[in-house]
Order: C-alpha cells, then sequence, then structure tokens
C-alpha cells in the first residue's frame, strides 16, 4: 500500500503511545512571487509524550534536509510521506527542517499568481490529510495539539492563520509574523493564507465578548466582494449559535477569505475560514446565489463547535461534523437571517444529492466504516452531509428542538477540546430526551439506503401506505384541493409510520402529498390523480415547500424510471416558467437538461433538445426584466445552446449587444453564450481570443481555456485529451477546463475512440497524481458510451486496483447504467 494512505488501524496504534501537545511551524514564503521556485522552506519543532521509542511523523514535500530528536541530530530516514522517528524518550522535542511544494492541485499550500495585476496569492487546504504538505505532524484528528505558525512573507502582504498576530518583525521587503498559539486543534484545521488580499474589517460583540471579523479577498475581484452582506450574516449566525449552543464562540477573531482556484465550497479553519471565489458573482448574482452563500457561511460557522471544538476521533465520524452543519445551514439561514425559504432549496436540491448517492451500489451508513485516508477523501459525499442532515431534521421532529439543541450543548460542554464517537452524542441526547436512541440511531445512522413512500388500494379495497427498507417516519401527509386557480391545502395529517405495510383511511383530494412539510428523509411518489393534478396545475400551488417536494418526487421519478422523460420534460416547460422561487427553478433547468442528455431515448433526443432551447428562449423573453429569472433563463440558454444549434443566431446577437432589458450579461454569462457558438461551430478561435483579451483575469484564461478545448475538431479533442492525462502543470481549474473541453456538447462522434484507452490509463494516473486531480480526471472522462461492457472487465480484471479508485469507477458504471435502464424503458 501508498505509504501515504494512513489507516485507521495504524493511527489508532500511534495516538495510543503518542500525546502531542505543542507545535510550532516555521515557514519562508517570501520566494512565492518567483514562478520558477517550486518549494518553500519548512521547520517544524514537535513537543510530545511517547511510551515507545519509536514513531513516524507525515510530511509530502520535495526533501528533508534534517531531523533532530532531542538535539541529537538522526540519518532522515524519509519514503516521500513519512519520516522515521527512533530513540524516542518519554518527553521529546523533534525538530524537522524540509523543503515543501508549491500546489497546483488545491491541495496543501496553493499557489496562484493573478493575471489581472501579476500578484501572488497563497493559501492552504488541508481535509482530510493534506497539512503534512506543509509541516511535519501527526495527519490524524484525535491528536491535538496547540499550534505556533511563524511565517516570513513579503513587506504589504496580509499574513494570516488561525489566531492574530502576536509579533510582527519588519525587514527590507520581508516581514516575519508569529501568530499567538491556538488552542488545542486538529492538524487539518490549521490555516495559512499570505498575499495582498483586500481586507474588510467587522466586529461582533455579545456582552463581554468581542469578536474581530475580517474578510479577504483578491484585490483584482475586490469591487465584486459584498463584504457588508457577508458581515450581516456572519453576525446573525454568531447571534443565534451563541444562544443555541450555550457556549461562547472559543477562537479570538473571525476572519473570512475568498480564494482562487478552490477544490470545496469553504472550510472550517477555526479564526481563518476559506471559501471558493465562486460565492462572488462578477456582475449579476440571483437570490438563490446569495442565499446559497448565507448557507454556507452558517454551515462553516456551525463547524466552529460541530467539527473543530468537538472533533470526531477517526472519519468514520465524519457525520458528527458534516450532518449537523449541513443542518444547521439550513436551520440557522432558515431562522436567523432573511433566507427564511431554506429548506425548499434543502427538499429539492440538496436531497437529490442524497438520494442519488444512497442508490448506487456503493452506499454507506451514515456513520460509515472508513479504513484509510483514501476512503475518508471520496465519504464527503451526499450521505454524509444530505442525508445525515435529512436524518437529523427527521431527529428533530421526533425529540423536538429543545431536546436536540440541549443535547448538543451538553456534548459541546462534555467534550470540548476533545475528540468523540457516536456513542458520545447519543449518550447525551439519550439523557435529556428520556429515550433509548439506539433504535433510531441503527435505523438511521446505520443502515444504508433509501425508502420508497406510495399508496395503493388492495385487494380488500382498503388505501394502504407501502414502504421499501421500512425504517421509522415520523411525517405529514398533505390534502390538497383546486380552488380558484389555486392549489391550496385543506387539511394535514402526522403519523408514525414503521412498516412495510400500513392501512390508512385516506380523504379524496386533488393531490396528496406523502411527505408534506418534508420531515423525513424518502421518496414519496404521487399516486395518479396527484400527478394528474400536478400536470396541469404545478404552478398554482401556493406553498413554495409543497412545490419542492412535488418537483424533487417527479425528478425521482424520472430517475428511476417510472415517469417517462418526456412527460417530466412536458411538465417543465409548462410549469418552471411560472415557478417563482429561483432556488427550486435553477434545480429544475439543471435537471431538465440532464433529463434530455441523458434519460430522452435517442430517436426521441434532437426532438426534444430543440423543443427545450425554443422553450427556454420564449421563456427568457418572457421573464420580467431585471429578476432573478431572467438571468436563470439566460444562463439556461446559453447551456442548451450547447448542445443545439438551432438558435445560435439568437446567441450571437446576446453577444452582440442585443440584450433584453433589464438582463446583466456578464464576464462569466459571456463566455457561457460565447462556448456554446464554440461547440456548435458558429465560432472561431479568434473569437476566443478577443473574449480573453475583453476579460484577461483568471477566470476569463481558465474559460478561454475550455472554449478553446471545446472545438468540434478531432484534432482539438485529442489535444485536450492528452493534456488533461500528461500535463502536470495544470491547475486543478485549469484540468477540469480541459476535461469540460473535451466533453463539450455531448459530442460522441468526436470522443467514443477514446473509451478503451481511459481504462488503461486511470491505474496509472491514481498511482501519479494527487487524489484530487486523479479523482477529476477519472470521474471527468468517464466514457460516455451506450454500453457498460469496458467498465465491467475492468472491474473484473483489475479486483487488486485501490479500493477508493474501484468505488469511483462503480459508481460512473452505475450512473451510465441508469441511464441507459431509462432510455429503453421507452424507446419505441
Amino acid at each position: 500500500m501508498n505509504s501515504a494512505n494512513l489507516t485507521r488501524e495504524e493511527t489508532a496504534a500511534r495516538s495510543t503511545t503518542v500525546t502531542v501537545h505543542r507545535i510550532r511551524v516555521e515557514l519562508d514564503l517570501t520566494g512565492a512571487p518567483e514562478r520558477a521556485r517550486t518549494g518553500f522552506p519548512t521547520v517544524t519543532t514537535l513537543e510530545f509524550d511517547a511510551t515507545g521509542a519509536e514513531t513516524w511523523l507525515d510530511f509530502i514535500g520535495e526533501d528533508v534536509s534534517r531531523v533532530i530528536v532531542n538535539g541529537a541530530e538522526q540519518s532522515v530516514v524519509y519514503d516521500g510521506a513519512r519520516i522515521s522517528l527512533t530513540g524516542l524518550a518519554p518527553s521529546n522535542v523533534v525538530r524537522v527542517e524540509a523543503v515543501g511544494a508549491y500546489s497546483r492541485s488545491g491541495e496543501g499550500l496553493h499557489r496562484f499568481h493573478d493575471p489581472a495585476d501579476d500578484a501572488t496569492y497563497l493559501y492552504t487546504q488541508y481535509e482530510p490529510a493534506d497539512s503534512r504538505r506543509v509541516m511535519a505532524c501527526f495527519e490524524q484528528p484525535d491528536m491535538k495539539a496547540e499550534y505556533t505558525f511563524v511565517v516570513d512573507a513579503p513587506t504589504g502582504w496580509q499574513v494570516l492563520s488561525n489566531q492574530s498576530a502576536a509579533n510582527v518583525d519588519l525587514g527590507v521587503g520581508v516581514q516575519r509574523v508569529e501568530f499567538a498559539p491556538t488552542l488545542p486543534i486538529s492538524s487539518y484545521i490549521t490555516a495559512i493564507a499570505a498575499g495582498p488580499y483586500t481586507r474588510v474589517d467587522g466586529e461582533w460583540t455579545r456582552d463581554e465578548q468581542h469578536i474581530a471579523l475580517g474578510v479577504f479577498v483578491r484585490r483584482s475581484l475586490a469591487p465584486h466582494l459584498d463584504a457588508e452582506e457577508v458581515l450581516e450574516v456572519t453576525g446573525q449566525g454568531l447571534d443565534f449559535f451563541t444562544d443555541a449552543f450555550a457556549y461562547p464562540y472559543p477562537w479570538g477573531k473571525y476572519d473570512q477569505i475568498f480564494v482562487p482556484e478552490y477544490n470545496l465550497g469553504a472550510m472550517e479553519n477555526p479564526g481563518l475560514v476559506t471559501f471558493t471565489e465562486s460565492y462572488l458573482s462578477r456582475g449579476a448574482a440571483t437570490e438563490a446565489q446569495r442565499a446559497a452563500r448565507a448557507n454556507t457561511i452558517l454551515h462553516e460557522m456551525a463547524h466552529m463547535w460541530f467539527g473543530d471544538l468537538v472533533t470526531m476521533t477517526w472519519w468514520d465520524d465524519l457525520w458528527l461534523k458534516e450532518s449537523f452543519a449541513d443542518y444547521m445551514g439550513a436551520h440557522a439561514s432558515a431562522v436567523a437571517t432573511k433566507y427564511h425559504d431554506a429548506w425548499v432549496k434543502f427538499a429539492a436540491s440538496r436531497k437529490a444529492w442524497a438520494y442519488q448517492q444512497d442508490q448506487l451500489p456503493t452506499t454507506h451508513p451514515i456513520v460509515a466504516d472508513i479504513k484509510d485516508l483514501e476512503a475518508a477523501k471520496l465519504n464527503f459525499d451526499g450521505i454524509t452531509y444530505a442525508k445525515g442532515a435529512a436524518a437529523l431534521k427527521q431527529l428533530v421532529a421526533f425529540v423536538g428542538d429543545d431536546a436536540f439543541f440541549e443535547g448538543a450543548r451538553r456534548y459541546f460542554a462534555a467534550n470540548a477540546f476533545g475528540n468523540t464517537t457516536l456513542d458520545d452524542f447519543l449518550v447525551q441526547l439519550s439523557a435529556v430526551s428520556g429515550r433509548d436512541m439506539s433504535d433510531w440511531s441503527a435505523a438511521w445512522l446505520q443502515t444504508s439506503g433509501v425508502s420508497t413512500l406510495w399508496t395503493e388500494d388492495d385487494d380488500k379495497g382498503h388505501r394502504v401506505l407501502r414502504q421499501t427498507d421500512p425504517r421509522p417516519h415520523r411525517l405529514r401527509i398533505g390534502f390538497y384541493d383546486r380552488v380558484d386557480g389555486r392549489v391550496v391545502r385543506r387539511e394535514q395529517r402526522e403519523l408514525d409510520v414503521t412498516d412495510e405495510r400500513t392501512e390508512l383511511d385516506l380523504p379524496e383530494a386533488d393531490l396528496v402529498l406523502l411527505n408534506d412539510d418534508d420531515l423525513t428523509y424518502v421518496k414519496a411518489r404521487l399516486d395518479a390523480r396527484s400527478l394528474g393534478t400536478v400536470e396541469e396545475s404545478l404552478s398554482a400551488i401556493d406553498d413554495p415547500l409543497a412545490r419542492a417536494i412535488v418537483w424533487s418526487s417527479l425528478w425521482n421519478a424520472t430517475r428511476d424510471g417510472e415517469l417517462d422523460p418526456v412527460r417530466y420534460l412536458g411538465i417543465v416547460r409548462a410549469h418552471a416558467p411560472e415557478e417563482s422561487n429561483i432556488g427550486l427553478l435553477t434545480g429544475v433547468l439543471e435537471n431538465a437538461i440532464y433529463t434530455i442528455t441523458r434519460f430522452v431515448a435517442s430517436e426521441k433526443r434532437s426532438e426534444e433538445q430543440q423543443r427545450w432551447t425554443d422553450a427556454v428562449w420564449s421563456a427568457l423573453q418572457a421573464a420580467e426584466p431585471g429578476s432573478d429569472s431572467q438571468l436563470s433563463w439566460a444562463r439556461a440558454f446559453a447551456t442548451a445552446s450547447t448542445f443545439d444549434d438551432s438558435l445560435h443566431s439568437q446567441v450571437r446577437a446576446l453577444l452582440d449587444g442585443a440584450i433584453p432589458e433589464g438582463l446583466t450579461v456578464d464576464p462569466d454569462l459571456r463566455w457561457q453564450l460565447l462556448t456554446a457558438l464554440v461547440v456548435t461551430g458558429h465560432a472561431e478561435v479568434s473569437d476566443i481570443d478577443a473574449e480573453q483579451e475583453r476579460d484577461d483575469t483568471g477566470d476569463g484564461r481558465t474559460a478561454a481555456k475550455r472554449a478553446r478545448s471545446s472545438q468540434p475538431d478531432a484534432g482539438v479533442r485529442r489535444a485536450a485529451w492528452e493534456s488533461a492525462w500528461t500535463d502536470a502543470t495544470l491547475s486543478n481549474d485549469h484540468l477540469s477546463a480541459e476535461i469540460s473541453g473535451f466533453r463539450a456538447g455531448g459530442r460522441r462522434d468526436l470522443t467514443s475512440g477514446f473509451d478503451q484507452e481511459y481504462f488503461t490509463r486511470i491505474w496509472p494516473a491514481w498511482n501519479d497524481r494527487s487524489i484530487e486531480i486523479a479523482r477529476r480526471l477519472v470521474l471527468g472522462l468517464f466514457p460516455a458510451s451506450d454500453s457498460t461492457d469496458l467498465a465491467t472487465a475492468w472491474l473484473n480484471a483489475n479486483e487488486a486496483a485501490p479500493a477508493a479508485l474501484r468505488r469511483l469507477i462503480i459508481e460512473q458504471r452505475d450512473h451510465l447504467e441508469r441511464e441507459l435502464r431509462v432510455r429503453s424503458a421507452r424507446q419505441g
């Protein structure tokens, strides 16, 4: 096994023999602006107790030059991932001098040179195990320590870490910043950022507590930073969580920084939360986009308690932080900010991620069996986040808000700055609720799969509620009638469902929603009468949460092959133009294009694609000027025009300035429109060059790379393919641009010839590239063929391949099998 892939067993053994106290990390980042310089000096001094004479430190970098144990220099024994330590005493001081590597993959210390002003920016991203790319450490969550960071950087740069600076020494062109020691934290949530970032300050106060707030962004993006709203949501979140958890925010300051080429949405480093720049708009943003940003701010803030203050012992219990943060992000948004409809988006879109993941052959319980770091990396998925959050919402329906939050308060008080497992949380929840939570845990946290609910009449004429994969649900059934052109709820009943079959006495209604208010995690089907009502009157349902449940039900039925994709698209065309909730509209538009390209039978696809393009264009023309709907339909039109060029002249007109009243065509939308023309052969390389000259920014250069690789030319697609696999200098975002260009437009005539070659490349790539880059390659270039034979043959022939790689191929094969199954069911 690759020595970088730490296992649960060996890390558990290490933590029983080593107790770490303090770690001092000294980084020399003064050479970062020099592009030819690939690495940076890093010196780590670790103080720890040991019961054995030997252990190891984790480090991945260019070189380890010295290892000094208790004042005595040792021979360096380093395999590229582990540094061996011998001759340990009961108490130890170990110094490691090494050279780390600047990252282009978003893992470790990422370096970005901004083409807009040639400035250099640095930031770290570690989860689950990349702090070892910056410092020598014990890379496991249960070995917490006090960290002190000392950073040398160019004068004039912002230099940031988890704590505030304790001392700053200024030299000629250089500054040394020493930060105050942290409270005990895990290595993966330590953080550094450095560069000429723009800073906006704020403050939050509550009684005697004063928290300095900072918001940071690259200088070239500063005009697009909505710092006022970010700070507003931050203050609302600190108000909410301080009251909800009855434990004051413990980490001193609260900085938030938007960084380029980021692999995640955000990361909960205490005192220095990192966010993707995708949360900043370079022109126009919808209310749904701002709501998503607020949700993420609150998700990461919840981690200050769930994950940072109290941390899982190992990645098996990743849910203890991610499920809770996902739940809290939506809950706090709904009750503490202006985004009161957070649960609407959660019901329609966030849970869709969970439903999809939970139906794969690789599904797993919320409390997962994580044997090693590669498995941990792949378990940041829809089950750990969205299903876990949905299960917690169901838990609140069982025990109530008061018991749930009191359980959380006791959990923090009992385990602050420590590490926990599932049982530690259940003990507190059982105590406050007066219930034995073991049965609930077994049904919801320790069992995989999603239940499906539907009603039917049995042979005696009784109305029966049926459930696959039975588990206990507390749910509500809503009964809706059509009244004066609207669909309104007449009655609602709450009940507990536990068995596969439950007899019900249900009244008649035009629409029956089996999971009204979305209390539980279940795929709820519509009966025939309800489906007819929805087909005619979906947009007449007043309650946005009820519409979310309906849209979710339709999408699940389409994915499962129970609802004809063509019929689903007809419902979308009829009712999406009237959808007033932009979060719902965005998700529906994405599902529609996915349905056309993946689920519609091949002989019907061209017709459905053109009908969709026409419908989107019509909706764009009819949308209220300047509205979020108008912007959403414009983006959908650009996407549709990538697959269907019937309205290419209208695409060109939008680029040339013939813009509907009120529509903001910002740089990102311009690139979408231009790429659609490139993919369909209606734009040239000269058009791309001109657009890049107009938008010569980091985002612009990435978009230009994507557009150039999207040209409908076999040679261009071959070049994109080769670049993706072989060009190790590509950043994470530029790699994704090459992959996106290669696949653009679904042009199998240009890509099918690479299907067999794909399966010869994936294992070497997995071994040679970082897991983030390898994952992008494996997922992004999986063949969109009409057969799963090649994937099956590879799996059969490569049983010894890394388990994480096999998991990705198994999942991709299952997605393809589902698409082929749905298509074949509707052929003819």
